[in-house]
């Protein structure tokens, strides 16, 4: 069959290099992709949200199944327009429809959704600009540190966590009233702080049966230690050693499984990947958000543990017969290393070119800010490329990541060296 993915960072070259192995696959294409899909597939210069340009390409390409990597085009209603056109309508679109896709696209849908089927969450109360003043009192009625989310997409930016009652009132304020976070932060949902560690889960879902994928954890943080500004994720590891059997038995029981029956219960059609944002308070976890694609760049070490051939388990999903499925899991561990761009997640600059990719041995470089020019690989992005590797312990695992990552550079090149530090 012939397959479309639709992206251009780590997660879509994860996605490619997963999916070329397949020989259900004939011709695979990237829109727009990287210089690390280039290797695997085709790249087609379309945007994401470019839905018409897309439509041409399924129809010019014979494009039998459309994977969907990012969450914008999920929220504009990807997936919906495929079904309501005629001529597309048959191809096999993998994410959900745009009603499901809010669970990502607003903050207070995600916890409504969570309070109406009892998922352990903390508690939240939403405000807008005419509601500014009773923000403020919510918040004094909160201990610290306080946790300020944009309601909309803001490019995994518009989380603030702040430990001064004024400054948090001040941040409120700025998000509501002066927009600084523009149409997404019209609405902002204040939560109660969760105090623990963080871990994501991942699950396919063809709407009525699911599978759950290993479990990872990511660094958001861009400084040594989890300091710092909060960027799209430095690095990732996976099995998480803290998610015991009872741990991982309680997040089946008391949040995948009332996740997928919400779905059903609440007609939000929904074929693709849910991540949930899970946070382990004690022994119990709760969920901080939910994402209705893959975590990048979690991807980059959840699907090298999968030994499944991947559009089987997509088709399967598309067809509504997952429960035929059984995923396997490599024993191994993985972990991922983030390289970015100097001055990343604030300005930074483009066009570098990186050398010793072709050095690497052992680890599999997944590239994401990244474009081949003038038969270069140069920078494109702040997070540039994730360097994967394979280990009997994830300390194994890091270790020859890091040993890699010695033989590239690019000018201004960063990276956290501290992966795994909490574990």
């Amino acid at each position: 069959m012939n397959i479309l993915i639709l992206g251009s960072g780590g997660r879509e070259h994860t996605f490619a290099w997963k999916i070329a192995q397949s020989s259900k696959c004939d011709n695979l294409f990237v829109a727009p992709g990287n210089s690390g899909t280039a290797q695997v597939a085709t790249n087609v210069n379309i945007g994401v949200t470019d839905f018409p340009s897309i439509k041409k390409l399924v129809l010019d390409k014979r494009i039998d199944m459309v994977v969907v990597g990012p969450e914008d085009p999920l929220v504009q209603g990807v997936h919906d327009f495929f079904l309501n056109d005629e001529s597309i309508k048959h191809v096999s679109v993998i994410g959900p429809q745009q009603k499901a896709a809010e669970l990502e696209g607003s903050k207070e849908f995600a916890k409504e959704f969570l309070f109406r089927h009892n998922i352990p969450t903390a508690a939240y109360q939403s405000f807008t600009k005419d509601s500014v003043e009773q923000g403020y009192a919510f918040l004094e009625t909160l201990k610290a540190p306080y946790v300020l989310k944009a309601d909309g997409l803001a490019a995994g930016k518009g989380v603030v966590i702040l430990n001064d009652l004024n400054e948090a009132k001040a941040e409120l304020k700025s998000m509501l009233v002066d927009a600084k976070f523009g149409q997404a932060s019209t609405k902002v949902v204040i939560e109660e702080f969760l105090d623990g560690i963080e871990l994501s889960c991942f699950v396919l879902t063809d709407g009525k049966n699911y599978k759950i994928l290993p479990t990872a954890k990511d660094y958001k943080r861009i400084g040594e230690g989890d300091t710092g500004l909060n960027t799209g994720g430095m690095g990732a590891v996976s099995p998480v050693p803290f998610a015991t059997e009872d741990f991982l038995t309680k997040i089946e029981d008391r949040i995948v499984r009332p996740t997928i029956e919400g779905f059903k219960m609440d007609n939000l059609p929904y074929v693709g990947f849910v991540f949930i944002g899970l946070i382990k308070v004690g022994d119990d976890p709760k969920v901080i958000e939910y994402n209705v694609r893959m975590g990048d760049p979690e991807t980059e070490v959840v699907f090298p543990r999968v030994k499944n051939d991947l559009v089987e388990v997509l088709e399967a999903m598309a067809n509504g017969t997952l429960d035929e499925i059984n995923i396997e899991i490599d024993e191994r561990a993985a972990t991922t290393i983030m390289l970015v761009s100097g001055g990343y997640p604030e300005a930074y600059e483009k066009g570098k070119e990186i050398t010793g990719v072709d050095a690497i041995e052992g680890s599999i470089p997944f590239h994401a800010g990244a474009i081949l020019k003038e038969g270069k690989t140069v920078t494109s992005g702040g997070r540039v490329m994730a360097i994967t590797s394979y280990g009997n312990t994830y300390q194994e695992a890091i270790k020859k990541s890091y040993q890699n990552i010695e033989k590239l550079h690019f000018d201004k090149m960063n990276y956290r060296k501290d992966i795994g530090f909490d574990l």
